[in-house]
């Protein structure tokens, strides 16, 4: 199996996530369980389906997040020293050319991608343009509006 990177605040949540379903959702949904099975005949019993449905989901949740914790190649920012190029987990700031926005991203994992709060993935377009850029160039990015170009303002290991 390959491995997947992660920042280690991504590993972190995944932990977090991981020990909520074993230890919350997981107790709840088999006391769910229990509960409609005393109410008899389970051939009609909405209860009991939906609380097996949500045991399902939650036992394939699991089962993702370690295969993909097992598979992990933790990454931590801070500890980086790519030389001022664009890697996985690096900030970036850029500058669109045409209109002079500034924005900034650091680049994570599929499973951290979150554009609201500046995370995006790895494998996004934006993401493959940036890396191994260095401070200065430009990115051309293919968006769905045309080609843009973004100046590298500044890369932070942070």
């Amino acid at each position: 199996m390959a491995t997947i990177p992660i920042t280690k605040r991504g590993a972190e949540k995944l932990k977090e996530e991981l020990h909520r379903l074993k230890t919350v959702d997981r107790p709840w949904v088999i006391n769910a369980i229990a509960e409609a099975r005393a109410q008899g005949d389970l051939s009609e019993n909405a209860e009991y389906d939906a609380a097996k449905d949500r045991q399902g989901f939650i036992e394939g949740r699991i089962q993702e997040i370690e295969g993909k914790l097992s598979a992990a190649q933790v990454i931590d920012p801070t500890q980086l020293d790519a030389g001022g190029k664009v890697v996985f987990g690096s900030t970036v700031e850029l500058e669109e050319e045409s209109s002079g926005d500034a924005v900034k991203y650091q680049i994570v994992g599929e499973d951290e991608a979150d554009l609201k709060q500046g995370l995006i993935n790895v494998s996004s377009p934006i993401a493959r343009a940036l890396i191994g850029k260095e401070e200065g160039d430009v990115a051309e990015v293919q968006a769905p509006g045309g080609v843009k170009r973004y100046e590298i303002v500044a890369v932070h290991y942070i």
